[in-house]
């Protein structure tokens, strides 16, 4: 029991110094080019964490270490992650040939990219939003994007607005949040990450659910149900009865 209570001592006690040591980098001027840079990488290597640095940035509003506004944190991650989209939509159209040139050898592969450019044509500008709270997400879309050849005034309008909404909801939620624990910096920062990680989940969790009701067949009619056919404009229609 006693090695059990020191080994978790010990964790507790790196938390502590690892968000000591994020409070002392968030408190100077040039963390706001580190959201910068990070946010723009995460739109085309999805496993640098942009969401987490924002967070930090908007905690150390909170507990007023920053000499930055919370616009400022907001502005950065967002300009980071609109560059970063609009690179990856770039790379995608720059391989468009290629896959292109792949879908007439392969048919399979041909209707994939078929449905990719329907669903964005369909939905495109709701799912640049969704997707910037998926992991990975928003990197697949915009690259599908380039590669699907979206016009490129369409995909600007909407990038824009999809990473103004990520970047004001990581920050604001991380002000709102960290405030009421603005004199403990370990508390406010993993009480605000916690949020923010518990909201992305429920937000999959619902895409998935949504997802999964979208997919299921129709219902069969019971037995016994008059039949319906369809009439030319595509308006199910009930067969006239014998003797009209």
């Amino acid at each position: 029991m006693t090695a059990q209570a020191a080994l978790i001592g010990g964790a507790f006690s790196w938390i502590g110094d690892f968000t000591d040591r994020l409070a002392d980098w968030a408190s100077n001027w040039w963390f706001l080019a580190v959201i910068f840079i990070i946010a723009l990488l995460d739109s085309v290597l999805p496993i640098v964490p942009s969401e987490t640095t924002v967070i930090i940035g908007g905690v150390a509003v909170a507990t007023g270490d920053a000499p930055y506004p919370l616009v400022a944190v907001i502005a950065v991650g967002a300009a980071g992650a609109f560059i970063g989209d609009n690179m990856a939509y770039s790379i995608g159209y720059h391989w468009s040939a290629t896959f292109e040139r792949r879908a007439e050898r392969k048919p399979r592969f041909a209707a994939k990219l078929k449905w990719a450019r329907a669903q964005i044509h369909e939905r495109g500008g709701l799912l640049l939003i969704t997707a910037r709270f998926i992991p990975g997400g928003r990197t697949a879309l915009t690259l599908a994007s380039g590669i699907t050849r979206q016009p490129r005034p369409w995909f600007v309008k909407w990038t824009l607005i999809a990473a103004t909404i990520w970047a004001t909801y990581a920050a604001g939620l991380a002000r709102l949040v960290g405030e009421p624990f603005k004199d403990d910096h370990t508390k406010a920062f993993w009480i605000a990450f916690a949020t923010a990680l518990g909201i992305n989940v429920l937000i999959e969790i619902v895409r998935h659910f949504l997802a999964k009701r979208s997919a299921e067949p129709p219902a069969m009619p019971a037995r016994g149900d008059t039949a319906t056919t369809v009439s030319a404009n595509g308006s199910p229609r009930k067969p006239a009865p014998c003797g009209e």
